[in-house]
Formats: C-alpha cells, sequence, structure tokens
C-alpha cells in the first residue's frame, strides 16, 4: 500500500510548486502519492530571519492540517529546515527537514561533504544548522552560489549550471567526497536540468529526493506500527500534557486558516 506525501512549501506562494511536483514525482515508488501545496497568509521571502519566524507559524498550522487531511508524512520544503522540531511536536506523522535527511543519508555516498547554498546570508545560518546536527566532522565548508530564490524560478537553468560549478569547485578546494545542494530550490532546478538531459553528477546530493525518500520509508514504517514519535522529553507535546491549554494557545495565537492550495 502507498503512503500519501504532503511536501510544504514554506514560501507563502505557490510560484514554485510545480516545479517541485514535476521534479520530484518520479521518485515516487509502491503506488505513493506526492502532494506539494504551498503556506498561506506569511510571507513569500524566507531570506530573512523575521519573515522565517513568521512562515514557521503558518508551517506549524499547516503540518497539523495535513495529519487532518490524511497525510502519511510531512516535508517542509526548505533546507533551512523551518519549524520542523516543532512540528514534530504537534502531530503523529513523520516530519521531515531536507538538510537533516540528506545530512543522514550522506555517508552512503561518501565520508565527507560541502554545502551549497544559495547566497551569502544563508551560509552562516547553515553553519548554525550543521553544528545543531552534529555534522561538523563531515561538512568540511558552507559556501553559496550567490542566487536568490525569487530570482530562480526565472532562470531554472542559470541556476542548475552555477550550482553544478559551484559544487564541484568547493568540492574540490575542501578536498571533499560529495555536496550537498542546500537548497531545494536549487536542488529542482538541478533536478530539471537531468530531465532535460543534464548528466547526472552522482557526487551532487539532492535534499528533495532525500527527504522524499525518507519520508516514504518512515510513513511506511508507521503503517506497519513501527515508527513512533516518543512523547517523553524533547517532543513531549502541550496537547498531552494539557489539552486545554494547547486549544486556548491555538486560538488566541494561532492561524486558524485552511491548509493551501494543492498541486
Amino acid at each position: 500500500m502507498g503512503v500519501k506525501i504532503n511536501f510544504i512549501n514554506p514560501f507563502g506562494t505557490d510560484i514554485y510548486n510545480g516545479l517541485i511536483h514535476e521534479t520530484m514525482s518520479p521518485y515516487l515508488n509502491n503506488g505513493s502519492e506526492l502532494v506539494v501545496s504551498n503556506t498561506r497568509d506569511c510571507p513569500e521571502n524566507i531570506d530573512y530571519y523575521y519573515s522565517k519566524h513568521l512562515i514557521e507559524e503558518a508551517v506549524f498550522e499547516s503540518c497539523i492540517q495535513a495529519e487532518k487531511d490524511g497525510f502519511d508524512a510531512v516535508i517542509v520544503g526548505c533546507c533551512y529546515d523551518p519549524g520542523v522540531r516543532v512540528a514534530r511536536e504537534l502531530v503523529d506523522i513523520p516530519v521531515i527537514g531536507p538538510l537533516e535527511a540528506t545530512m543522514q543519508l550522506a555517508p552512503y555516498y561518501g565520508h565527507d561533504y560541502v554545502l551549497v547554498t544559495d547566497h551569502h546570508k544563508a551560509v552562516p545560518y547553515l553553519r548554525d544548522m550543521v553544528r545543531l546536527y552534529g555534522e561538523e566532522a563531515h561538512c568540511l565548508s558552507v559556501d553559496c552560489i550567490d542566487w536568490w530564490v525569487t530570482d530562480m524560478i526565472n532562470d531554472t537553468n542559470g541556476v542548475a549550471r552555477d550550482a553544478v560549478a559551484a559544487a564541484n569547485a568547493i568540492r574540490e578546494r575542501a578536498n571533499a567526497e560529495v555536496a550537498i545542494l542546500g537548497c531545494t530550490i536549487i536542488s529542482a532546478s538541478y533536478e530539471k536540468s537531468v530531465q532535460n538531459g543534464q548528466p547526472r553528477d552522482m557526487a551532487i546530493l539532492n535534499p528533495n529526493t532525500a527527504a522524499l525518500k525518507l519520508a516514504q520509508a518512515l510513513a511506511e514504517l508507521k503503517q506497519q506500527g513501527a515508527y513512533g514519535v516518543s512523547r517523553k522529553a524533547y517532543y513531549q507535546s502541550l496537547a498531552d500534557r494539557s489539552r486545554e491549554e494547547f486549544e486556548s494557545v491555538r486560538l488566541r495565537f494561532g492561524k486558524r486558516k485552511p491548509n493551501p492550495l494543492r498541486a
């Protein structure tokens, strides 16, 4: 039996949904279904941290709604992994962050890697993410291609070209074995170029694909009764401690709005 996965673009626009669906769907298996949606009523640009935190509130509500809608897993579609850990406190289905998923799968491709993100502002943030995920020993460098996500959708070929060149140059400079494209839209642009005939570079890892495969695996385990989120400490839910307080907080501060448009 296949699983139903919701890829939530955290950007408050549907402009990226088609690209994501087109480049991820070929990797579905076992009758699984991928629905790509986006957050609503929040900023469209996650590049700045104020906007990012506002977007995370919309991510929480989208994950809660996805579980209610019968999805078996959620992917939060940005390599900042925005709101991923908080969302795991809120729902029982797997919530996947693309960056975390790729770092976990990277050792199957090579011993160490470089992380290539979109622009200079993201570099220090992803360096912090490397430390948070305990990957300092394996991530040898974090660098960027100097593209902003709002420009990428207008020139996916240019993004793919620059991403491949930067990934290989940074990997060579750091003497690393593989490179992670640390942005979901960079990764989708690269995947689209491969679909259009560009030879695949096996040393370049795509977080979208990694997130999809991990989401499928964990969702299948949950279907088989072999996956559950521990509520002992880190992911303990306020609703488990006090349903009344949880509902009061959501009523006062949450965004009870419909789940995003489906694509």
